[in-house]
């Protein structure tokens, strides 16, 4: 047993992170350190005025564990990776990751490339950016391709000089083949030159040079060729356009400012942190960050969680960062930082001037953005979060995160297929989605299918933290009623694994009527944010399997069970999928409903049910 006054004592005085693990062992909260011993039993102290949050995150505390380091700054390098790891519900979080694009040229090759990387790496490339819209990054690449004829294909050079024929790239006269020893090195590295040149903004002799080109075409009458002198010449000054708004110095900065709603009857408050960019003292673009705040959070310490995360995020540090407030470990966070863009970096509060107007710009933009997405984000949560706590009421359960879903459709009933779906938080997480292909059951049997896909799911060996099979769900949710919520239990009771099953009913019109749990139907409100997520969610299990079938579909796959029924010729397949639209539909009908198709008879109607319901004759 782990007893919280006895390990207290055991604190060591040394710098640290500390960790705070709740009821189900989970870390709810991630903290640094000067002294191990004396701030983490701060957090337990009755005298002490902790705020709203503290005081909450105290009550659900269960045990603590810490790390030793061996200074306040390996502390924050340490706290900034285990909070981006674990998303602890306690820390103050970004909403969205997000990273940023660079133009890299990769001058560390014979032929060297200009690619698009997301990522900073120490490859001895030249990287530039960040900038705010991959778009723009893109139209760059493409436009000094074309201007300067660089090679964008993978081939390794000049080994591979002469293996392969050019490419397309070569006959547009968009690239002067080096991979068929067209070019020396020496002459394709001049073009090299002029590319960064051209990146570093010098943008006035690249249009001169064009200019001089579209006039002589347009001379000669190559009106054609003039023109795309002259889109090109627009693009470049488009670019220019861009980074037109300047000011004072030529220093890379980023100013950063919060807006937070403190409405007090919020447990939690809205915050937007914008950031803008400034490179080479110019304004590139900016950008903004939607945080989870608890109540009794202040701005301050809003902006050292913003700074951490982002900055331990993206590969470009700036020189300075201005902030709208001080901060209190303003300091570490500037040796952390500079550590990391291996010159100094600087944290600084403008008092007045042109400096601190930017940070008072960048405020009043935060407040614009959180004073008009506040009612989304409430409409975005109702539909999400909300509608997972109203779950969570219908079935008396408790901290849904994970919900999966299963389906089972087939090729028009002749090849089946299962889909899995997962939502977390109330939003579709598309990654851990996964497909099945029906491989120990014959014939349109959904139930035996079902328990294939199921079982393989929870006995596939997980490769990994990031393997969507390596989390089990809180709900499992099952595309029909009494019969595949039995399905699912009964695998999992046959592998010892407890998780709640719930079966999503549909009515006669094939519409979601209710959910089954218990072994009871419970009857939902149709107008309800929980019944829009069940219902987004049965759609969802059921279009990823029809997405799959479509990749598997080619005409030599082509093939309905149909074919298969004694009796049924094409005609009246053709006439049955004309009526019904779907196996599916043919399936549920009845024998009456059947034999009223055209070129049906009782006798073959009576087949196709045998068929379908395994009745012998």
């Amino acid at each position: 047993m782990f007893l919280i006054e006895e390990e207290l004592k055991k604190l060591p005085g040394k710098p640290g992170v500390y960790i705070m693990h709740g009821e189900k062992d989970e870390i709810i909260y991630v903290g640094k350190a000067v002294s191990l011993k004396n701030r983490v039993r701060q957090y337990f102290q009755s005298s002490r005025n902790k705020g709203a949050k503290i005081e909450q995150m105290v009550t659900h505390i269960t045990r603590f564990e810490y790390i030793v380091t061996d200074s306040e700054l390996e502390a924050l390098v340490l706290e900034c990776n285990l909070i981006k790891e674990h998303r602890p519900k306690y820390n103050t979080m970004l909403k969205d990751d997000k990273t940023y694009p660079f133009i890299k040229v990769t001058v560390n090759e014979p032929y060297p490339r200009v690619l698009f990387s997301r990522t900073m790496k120490k490859d001895k490339a030249k990287y530039f950016g960040p900038y705010t819209s991959s778009t723009a990054v893109k139209d760059v690449i493409e436009l000094v391709r074309k201007i300067y004829m660089v090679r964008s294909c993978n081939r390794t050079l000049p080994r591979d000089c002469g293996k392969d024929r050019p490419c397309l790239y070569y006959h547009m006269k968009q690239c002067t083949a080096p991979c068929q020893g067209n070019v020396s090195e020496e002459e394709y590295k001049k073009n090299i030159a002029q590319v960064l040149h051209f990146l570093n903004g010098n943008f006035q002799e690249t249009i001169d040079q064009l200019t001089e080109k579209m006039m002589a075409a347009s001379e000669d009458m190559r009106f054609e060729d003039a023109a795309g002198y002259r889109d090109l010449i627009n693009s470049i000054k488009r670019i220019g356009e861009r980074q037109k708004i300047t000011t004072y110095g030529e220093e890379d900065r980023d100013i950063i400012a919060v807006a937070m709603d403190e409405s007090e009857d919020l447990r939690e408050q809205d915050a937007v942190v914008q950031v803008f960019f400034m490179r080479g003292g110019k304004l590139i673009g900016r950008d903004h960050f939607f945080l989870r705040v608890a109540r009794g959070d202040t701005k301050e310490q809003v902006l050292s969680s913003f700074l951490k995360q982002f900055y331990a995020g993206t590969p470009f540090i700036p020189a300075e960062i201005m902030l709208q407030k001080e901060i209190e470990d303003a300091d570490i966070i500037e040796d952390w930082l500079s550590s990391r863009r291996k010159q100094r970096v600087h944290i600084r509060v403008p008092k007045k001037g042109t400096k601190e107007k930017l940070v008072e710009l960048a405020k009043e933009n935060a407040w614009m953005v959180l004073s008009k997405d506040r009612e989304r984000i409430k409409r975005e949560e109702g539909r999400t979060i909300g509608a997972v706590k109203e779950i969570e009421g219908w079935l008396g359960l408790k901290n849904l995160v994970r919900m999966e879903a299963y389906d089972i459709s087939n090729i028009s009933g002749f090849e089946s297929v299962g889909s899995m779906v997962v939502y977390e938080k109330g939003k579709p997480k598309r990654s851990d989605y996964r497909k099945f292909k029906i491989k120990w059951v014959q014939g349109p049997n959904d139930y035996a299918s079902m328990e294939e896909v199921l079982t393989r799911r929870f006995t596939h060996e997980s490769k990994g933290e990031f393997d969507s099979f390596s989390r089990f769900p809180d709900l499992i949710l099952m595309d029909g009623g009494r019969g595949q919520v039995n399905i699912a239990l009964k695998v999992l009771g046959e592998l010892g694994i407890d998780i709640p099953v719930c079966g999503m009913v549909k009515d006669d019109n094939h519409r979601t009527r209710g959910v089954y749990f218990n072994n009871v139907e419970i009857p939902i409100d149709t107008s309800s944010e929980g019944f829009h997520l069940v219902t987004r969610i049965q759609d969802e299990a059921h279009r990823f399997a029809i997405e799959y079938h479509r990749s598997l579909r080619s005409k030599e796959q082509v093939h309905s069970v149909l074919d298969d029924i004694p009796g049924i010729g094409e005609t009246r397949r053709k006439a049955l999928m004309r009526r019904f639209r779907s196996i599916e539909n043919i399936r549920d009908a009845s024998v009456e409903e059947l034999s009223q198709t055209e070129s049906m008879n009782m006798q073959s109607a009576e087949s196709v049910y045998a068929f379908f319901h395994k009745i012998q004759h």
